[in-house]
Parts: C-alpha cells; structure tokens; sequence
C-alpha cells in the first residue's frame, strides 16, 4: 500500500492600512501576542470601554492568512503585545514586523510591553523594545497586566491611539497623533549604567 502525502502552502499576505475603506464610526484593532495571556482580557475591556463601535481581531503572529482576506475589515492599528519576561515574546514581535506594509508606520503600529517591572527580566530585553519602538517612531506603552487597574489604565491608553488610528478625531490625522505619542528614545540609552 502506497501513501501519498499532500503538502498544502499557505500564502500569506502583506497587510495594507489602506487597501479598504474605513466604517462609518468604526476602528478596527489588531492585537498581535505570542503569549495569548493578554490578548483575550484587553479586547474585552477595550470593546466595553469604548465609546464608538471597536472590532477587535487576535494574532499570534503575522503574516495573517490570505483565505479570509476579502472578509477581513480595515485595521486600523496593530498592537504588538510583549512580555519582557519573554525572549520569545520579543523575536515573535521582531519578526512579525516584515510582514506589515510600509504604511503601517504613520501612526499605525503601537508597542504595548508587560512585565517591566519585572526584577528577573534583563534589562538588555528592555532597552531593545526601546530602540525597536524608537526606530519606527512608534508609541510604546507599559501595562501592568496583574491589577484590574492596569488594565484599565492600559485599555484607555489605547483607545486613545485607536481613535487618532482609524481618523475618529476631528482635524488630526494618525501621523499628527504619532508625533504626539511616539517615542523617543532618550541620548543616554547606549551608556552604561554604574549603579
């Protein structure tokens, strides 16, 4: 008896910000996360939080697959989740990156990072979210995911960038909010430390 082994590809696709056209009073979230011990307990507050209709989608990396593609709305904004306690939570977020358009860096892309304040975590792991946030010029927000608060803090945080994200705030676009939110990473941080 002979088996025979089929081998199906997958094809991935690049995703676009604006490939498709936004909803009326609608933005569109992209919760990225190797971990899943975020993702599910933030969409839930984020979508009882907001005061406009939020669509939240889940990955645990990207590319995404190309089979739901005309299905899939417009997102609006990509958040890598990333746990510092983790090397494997950084490389996953590092390597999803080549798989978002060029587009996606106008105030698109926004870094949320857990655990810093973590004594275990190195603080090399730290310092290169920094300088990855710093480099795409992309907002990077600490959340205290162990406290209902922290989350909470960490949920409005993000629906403010949202809003900005999916063009919900009257005469400011997402690169102008960018700006605003991004950052920068500070002229010290290749030093070393003495203490």
């Amino acid at each position: 008896m002979k088996l025979h082994y089929v081998v199906f590809s997958i094809v991935m696709s690049l995703l676009k910000p604006f490939s498709k056209l936004p909803g009326l009073n609608t933005a569109n979230i992209l919760l990225v996360e190797s971990e899943e011990q975020l993702q599910q307990p933030l969409a839930d507050v984020l979508v009882e939080e907001a005061t406009f209709t939020v669509n939240v989608r889940l990955a645990k990396t990207l590319p995404l697959p190309v089979e739901n593609e005309e299905s899939r709305p417009r997102i609006d904004l990509v958040v890598f989740i990333i746990h510092l306690s983790s090397e494997l939570s950084l490389q996953s977020a590092e390597a999803s990156l080549k798989h978002l358009d060029s587009g996606y860096f106008l105030g698109k892309v926004c870094f949320m990072v857990t655990n810093a304040r973590d004594a275990s975590v190195p603080p090399e792991r730290l310092d290169a979210v920094r300088k990855l946030a710093a480099s795409l010029q992309s907002p990077l927000l600490f959340a205290e995911d162990q406290t209902p608060n922290g989350l909470t803090t960490a949920t409005e945080r993000l629906l403010t960038i949202l809003k900005g994200a999916a063009g919900l705030v009257p005469m400011a676009t997402a690169l102008y909010l960018s700006n605003l939110t991004r950052y920068s990473l500070p002229f010290d941080i290749d030093q070393p430390t003495f203490d």
